[in-house]
């Protein structure tokens, strides 16, 4: 059977079905096959035109994953663009106002002021001694803890914050996540199992780091309700933790600085 789509098919499945209702002579006694094969070929061709139009040359069971991967890297690829021509523009406003500086007093003692208060602010590598924690899922097991549910195999987002602000109480003087500077505006949030910082997605193991004294960081930890919890369920679940003692580099922060809100102190 030859199928065609448009106008053709449409004229040929009506003429078909006229045909089949038209009166014919009295003497032909008309069976009910007769009216219900015209009516059923209309129904036909009403979904196999439907079907050809909505496809529009495609197949409509095409398995999508694969062109939905490379959107995604797509989107990565033009976001990692963005992100290195925002640094090098940055990088050129920094050299012209520098430059400026040089010939106008009030722009130098605001860069002056600026200046001073980038290391606070945390714009600045820094070094020193302190404590890396790192936390991670538990290892995928054919025979899992007797009562335990996905969730408990799994690090949360409670569980990255209870190490953060332990390390904060424990005197820390700045810190990062996965090698991303954490500043008072950051905020660690996790979709699933992965973490989102600063509008980039990681997944576990989750590292942080932070400079301080060593020992009131470990005193800090181990003070802290939310990590005794996590370390509980590391014994039950096999989940990863670990502290590791010593000299450690927290990176400067590089994303955008611009305000979004602000308001003006009394």
């Amino acid at each position: 059977m030859e199928y065609t789509s448009g106008a053709a098919s449409w004229r040929k499945a009506l003429r078909r079905l006229v045909a089949g209702l038209l009166p014919r002579r009295p003497r032909q006694r008309r069976p009910g096959w007769s009216i219900g094969v015209p009516l059923i070929a209309a129904a036909a061709g009403l979904l196999f035109t439907t079907t050809a139009t909505t496809a529009g040359g495609t197949i409509l069971r095409e398995d999508r994953r694969p062109q939905l991967a490379e959107l995604i890297e797509d989107r990565r690829a033009q976001v990692a663009a963005n992100e290195e021509r925002a640094a090098t523009l940055r990088k050129e406003v920094e050299s012209r106002t520098a430059d400026l500086a040089g010939s106008d007093e009030p722009i130098r003692e605001q860069q002056e002021r600026a200046t001073a208060s980038l290391s606070t602010a945390g714009f600045t590598e820094l070094t020193g001694q302190g404590m890396t924690v790192e936390l991670d899922d538990a290892p995928r097991l054919s025979n899992p803890p007797e009562g335990a549910s996905n969730d408990d195999l799994v690090v949360h987002q409670g569980d990255v914050q209870a190490v953060v602000n332990a390390l904060w109480a424990g005197g820390a003087e700045a810190m990062s996540i996965m090698n991303v500077r954490v500043l008072a505006t950051s905020a660690v949030r996790c979709v699933g199992n992965t973490l989102l910082l600063h509008g980039r997605v990681y997944s576990p193991p989750f590292k942080i780091v932070a400079i301080g004294d060593p020992a009131a960081l470990r005193q800090a930890l181990a003070a802290s309700e939310g990590v005794r919890w996590f370390r509980d369920a590391v014994d039950n679940y096999q989940l990863g933790y670990n502290e590791v003692p010593g000299t450690v580099t927290v990176p400067a922060f590089e994303d955008s600085t611009t305000l979004r809100s602000a308001t003006v102190p009394q």
